[in-house]
């Protein structure tokens, strides 16, 4: 039972830090793209729970100024009477909000010769929204099951160019997500070799942090990243408990809550030339930490954690 009390009272806690985040909206904006170096950006995920809209408002309403919006919302609030992606353009313009990627095309890269087709084909109404929101990411994990062989990352390599083909057009880059959980790319020098053998220049490599520091990856693997090479970054903190081996994507911590060095971290993608978003990616459906909180205090909370850790 201790487990279960602990992992409880790591919950009470988190949402109790939160409270007095609550009560004001902060002076001043978070640092955004264009500002020269690593900034904070909300991942959708992270707000869930809510509407496309109420997301961003409580998004906006902390103070900051990028997000990476859930694609499937898009959809929908373009599916509404009298909305459009246009209207949705207009939705992120007028609360200051910048979409700096999209979520997400999955399992692209581990596509079987049956099934590269079709999501090839699935691809084309996502380009158009990331295009007309303006949008210039997809994230595209990699979802890998089972054993696999050479002709499985001969086939990933061909499949990631001729998306990165279809994607050249909409000015989107398809970035290549590697998951602790996966079997074909399940860590960032294999990413790396996959998205190198592509050879695409809208086809690029990202890290989360969740998925680096909980998976088989080690520090010293970011030393293989060329400066610029990297894409993008989610960040978040992986826990102590329970331990990596039971973890999944509702376990995932606040930055600065977990055991993962994330200042060392960011300090060596900063060395590597990387200045872009730290997209904060949290499941609020299924994480007992957030769940119940509204959107302006998990924005607000994650940029509490945030920003002293990537200034």
């Amino acid at each position: 039972m201790e487990p279960r009390n602990h992992f409880n009272r790591r919950s009470f806690l988190a949402m109790a830090a939160a409270v007095p985040l609550i009560q004001t909206a902060p002076t001043r904006p978070a640092a955004g793209p264009g500002s020269g170096g690593m900034f904070i950006s909300i991942h959708g995920a992270s707000v869930g729970r809510f509407d496309l809209k109420t997301g961003l408002e409580g998004i906006s309403k902390a103070g900051i100024r990028a997000v990476e919006p859930e694609i499937a919302k898009i959809q929908a609030w373009a599916a509404m009477p009298g909305e459009s992606l246009i209207t949705a353009k207009k939705l992120f313009d007028d609360l200051g909000l910048k979409p700096v990627s999209t979520s997400n095309h999955l399992g692209l890269p581990d596509a079987s010769a049956a099934q590269v087709a079709t999501l090839l084909e699935q691809l084309k109404p996502k380009l158009e929204v990331a295009q007309a929101i303006g949008a210039d990411r997809i994230v595209c994990p990699s979802t890998g099951t089972g054993t696999k062989n050479a002709e499985d990352y001969k086939r990933a390599v061909e499949t990631m160019r001729a998306g990165g083909e279809l994607a050249k057009p909409f000015g989107v880059t398809l970035m290549i997500e590697f998951a602790r959980t996966s079997t074909l790319i399940g860590s960032l020098p294999t990413c790396l070799k996959v998205v190198r053998d592509t050879n695409h220049p809208n086809v690029r490599a990202m890290l989360d942090t969740f998925h680096f520091w909980g998976g088989i990856s080690k520090f010293e693997d970011l030393e293989l990243l060329r400066d610029g090479e990297l894409a993008h970054l989610h960040f978040e903190d992986v826990p102590a408990d329970p331990p990596r081996e039971g973890q999944g994507q509702p376990d995932r911590a606040f930055p600065g809550e977990g055991i993962a060095p994330l200042k060392r971290i960011v300090q060596l993608l900063k060395q590597k030339k990387y200045a872009g978003p730290a997209s904060l990616e949290m499941f609020q459906n299924a994480s007992p930490i957030i769940r119940e909180l509204d959107a302006f205090t998990i924005a607000s909370k994650a940029r509490a954690a945030i920003e002293p850790l990537i200034a």
